[in-house]
């Protein structure tokens, strides 16, 4: 597993994705191995730890505007959404990033 995959392979383009959203700052893409039938993943494009370690303040707004803005995307084309962030052990990846997802889980892995 990568330590962070999103500086890695993401932001690098080591990795493709299919953008969904993206501002100077921001970038939202289809996750590369969702576990729902809609599954974007929403970045800063600069390297952040986390949720908790995350200073600057107009980075953050600029990131809730995104997920808001997806989510709302999201809620329009298919009723719903949830929108999740990880800390700590459950953070695989040592990038802020937060998950929107709907639909059905189609992987548990």
């Amino acid at each position: 597993m990568f330590e962070d995959f999103y500086c890695d392979e993401v932001l690098s383009g080591n990795t493709p994705v299919e953008k969904i959203l993206e501002t100077e700052n921001i970038l939202a893409y289809n996750h590369t191995r969702p576990f729902w039938e809609t599954h974007i993943v929403v970045i800063p494009k600069t390297h952040v730890g986390s949720l908790l370690t995350i200073e600057d303040n107009t980075l953050l707004i600029e990131l809730i505007n995104v997920v808001k803005q997806v989510a709302a995307n999201v809620v329009k084309e298919k009723g719903a959404a949830r929108v999740l962030t990880n800390l700590g052990e459950y953070q695989d990846s040592k990038h802020l990033h937060f998950h929107v997802y709907s639909g059905a889980q189609i992987r548990k892995d």
